[in-house]
């Protein structure tokens, strides 16, 4: 019986082992599930193991001038040996571009790498848990710190000493560079591509360059990338956008209050700070000193007209031209994913500014799965990577990120390009990986199926809101006109937390449960789920309103409730009712023929005053989600009539809508619903 099992035994040895010795020593492991498995961890080993070098060099604010003469200031991170001494053989390079100035940049850096302190600190930070407490909010910051954030945004020592160059720049008009901030538009765009050329001509370089950063680093790595410079072969952009007036300056018409001024007063802020060296020697720039002396507040004159113009015709022109569809300044903010032919890996939230783009980002670059990848955590803009290093969960931020660019600047066989492609943390359940994602169409329905459910005037029992109303399946309720009013309980909300960059969603019972804005809102809720139902990619929904005035503001969100009434918000969207024309060449619908992307010229020569008491039909885009609901569960789409503070209309829309009460006409022959993506069998 013993030589009969010892056979068995060796017989599954054998037939295990010889497939990899037949690979050969250097066979790479494929990657497996969230966390990539064995080649996760290899991946994790290569990043926190000793590096190759042990040192960093650091040339502080060396000018790069641009072809307008213009000087912009970079540091430059290479490896180095024991003395500090730079080494000699030339190196992939990396670039980050930032309007957050690199003293911000530096100053983070040198925090994260005291000897022994860091460490200790990161480890705290990973280290905190509030996890089921008011303040678990708290521990998706701390965790993201501690996660890799802070290494994309600063610099990651452990990819310098690694093999690679760091060139971090600030971009013009900001920091220590000369010129006038020119806020993502055509000359700082081209400055990328000339610094890009730059860094891959300079004898440290090997001529082959990537590029990493968050938020406006991560948007600059998208525009630069559909422009194609030859030196650039692989990005690593976390939290990026691509349609920068519907992501975050005016979504749906709806002007981005919450966090439009906080970025400009943080910019404008940062941007004065002088070089404190040069000064110190003698030696200031006055060129700097001048163009700061010429505009030392860039856009705040403008946010400030928005606000205090009364008639549109009298707004300043260049909020003219970012509210005009066509304009020089606007199609500089719209991106072209289509033109990316270099290796890209996004990394965004649900909750994100930019949760809209970032899915089509993916979904537009005409490359093979592998060679793009997409991560989307249950996250918002600060908090990207606060969940990771564990069983099921993604690597860390900075491992990703150095997997990214061994591969596709160092040609190391790690098996990145296996990875995911679409890597997704489910609303409601864990981390899974996917081939598609919201790329869902007539031709090509994916595996969910978008079907309507209906919003309703019969009564749920399930929401103490201002109306609570149904969400059902058939479309047959009685006609009812429901009223809804500005209010201010949207200051306690998913929405205000997401228009902070994250910084409310610390509030759990605002960010994570909505009702307290509830309160102010119409509920349309269905019956529980009978088994686990996903939700998966996007979401649009038909209101038919009625305006007491010129204009209306109507916000929407999609909703998972809890058997114990817990609302969260899954994906939420909005529309001024005068902006409501869509745009039918940049829209999808489903095989029906319902919309379930459709996106809005959100332009002033496009708008379209309603008029008091007739119905409008509105359709509200929501960006793609991923959820499941639990058996239990319900679904819920909640309505309201503004969204202050994420977003406020300018003052002409504003007065337009007398901040009046608005209807939603529920009419079986004109029907209210929501479009919605959803495979498993409800029971609805």
């Amino acid at each position: 019986m013993k030589n009969a099992l010892r056979a068995t035994v060796a017989a599954v040895a054998v037939t295990m082992l010889v497939p990899l010795l037949a690979a050969g020593a250097d066979a790479v492991v494929p990657p497996t599930g969230p966390d990539g498995g064995a080649a996760g961890a290899a991946w994790t080993a290569t990043q926190d193991d000793p590096q190759q070098y042990p040192n960093i060099n650091i040339q502080w604010d060396v000018p790069i001038t641009m072809s307008d003469g213009t000087v912009l200031k970079g540091n430059v991170y290479r490896p180095a040996d024991a003395s500090g001494r730079p080494v000699d053989t030339p190196t992939p390079t990396i670039v980050n571009l930032t309007p957050y100035t690199k003293l911000v940049s530096n100053l983070a850096d040198h925090a994260q790498s005291i000897p022994g302190l860091s460490d200790a600190l990161i480890e705290f930070f990973r280290q905190i848990d509030m996890s089921g407490t008011p303040l678990s909010g708290v521990t998706d910051l701390t965790k993201a710190f501690g996660g890799g954030e802070l290494r994309n945004f600063t610099v990651d020592r452990q990819l310098i000493k690694s093999g690679y160059s760091q060139v971090v720049v600030d971009v013009r008009g900001t920091g220590f560079s000369q010129g006038v901030w020119d806020m993502l538009r055509g000359r700082e765009q081209q400055d990328t591509l000339e610094v890009i050329d730059w860094a891959s001509r300079q004898p440290w370089s090997n001529g082959r360059v990537g590029m990493n950063g968050i938020s406006y680093s991560g948007i600059n790595q998208v525009q630069v990338a559909q422009k194609r410079p030859p030196a650039l072969q692989a990005i690593f952009p976390v939290v990026p956008g691509s349609d920068l007036v519907n992501d975050v300056l005016a979504p749906g018409g709806g002007f981005g209050f919450n966090f439009i001024p906080l970025w400009l007063t943080a910019v404008n802020g940062l941007k004065l700070i002088p070089d404190l060296a040069s000064v110190l020697n003698g030696q200031l720039d006055t060129t700097w000193l001048a163009d700061r002396a010429r505009d030392p507040l860039t856009f705040m004159d403008v946010l400030l007209n928005v606000y205090t113009t009364a008639r549109i015709e009298d707004l300043d022109p260049r909020a003219k031209e970012l509210l005009t569809d066509g304009s020089g300044p606007r199609q500089d903010w719209l991106g072209d994913p289509s033109g990316i032919r270099t290796p890209t890996f996004v990394t965004g939230g649900w909750h994100d500014l930019f949760t809209y783009s970032e899915s089509k980002i993916y979904n537009e670059i005409p490359l093979p799965p592998g060679q793009k990848q997409l991560l989307m955590g249950n996250t918002y803009h600060l908090n990207s990577g606060n969940e990771y290093g564990k069983p099921g969960l993604p690597p860390r931020l900075d491992v990703l990120q150095r997997a990214w660019f061994d591969r596709w600047l160092k040609d190391i066989d790690n098996g990145i390009e296996q990875y995911g492609p679409i890597t997704l943390r489910q609303q409601g359940g864990g981390w899974i990986t996917t081939d598609s994602f919201a790329a869902s169409t007539a031709a090509n329905p994916g595996q969910a199926v978008h079907r309507r459910m209906y919003l309703s005037a019969a009564a749920s029992g399930t929401a103490n809101s201002r109306y609570d109303g149904s969400l059902d399946a058939t479309g047959t309720g009685e006609p009812a006109r429901l009223t809804v009013a500005p209010g201010l309980t949207s200051l306690c909300s998913n929405d205000a937390a997401q228009g902070s960059a994250g910084v409310l969603s610390v509030i759990d019972g605002c960010a994570k449960d909505s009702r307290v804005e509830e309160l102010n809102g119409l509920t349309f809720t269905s019956a529980p789920v009978g088994e686990p139902t996903t939700i998966s990619g996007r979401i649009a929904v038909r209101l038919n309103t009625v305006q007491d005035a010129a204009d209306g503001y109507w916000v929407v969100t999609v909703n998972d409730v809890a058997p114990d009434g817990q609302s969260s918000v899954l994906s939420s969207g909005q529309l001024m009712a005068s902006l409501r024309a869509i745009d039918e060449a940049n829209s999808s619908k489903s095989a029906n023929g319902d919309y379930t992307d459709p996106r809005p010229y959100t332009s002033l020569e496009q708008r379209q005053p309603t008029v008091p008491g007739e119905v409008t039909t509105l359709d509200i885009a929501l960006p793609a989600t991923e959820a499941i609901l639990q058996p239990g569960h319900r679904l819920r789409v909640d309505v309201y009539a503004g969204n202050f503070p994420k977003g406020l209309p300018i003052l002409p829309m504003l007065i337009d809508t007398g901040l009046r009460p608005q209807h939603l006409e529920l009419d079986p022959g004109r029907p209210s619903f929501v479009n919605i993506p959803v495979s498993g069998n409800p029971g609805w």
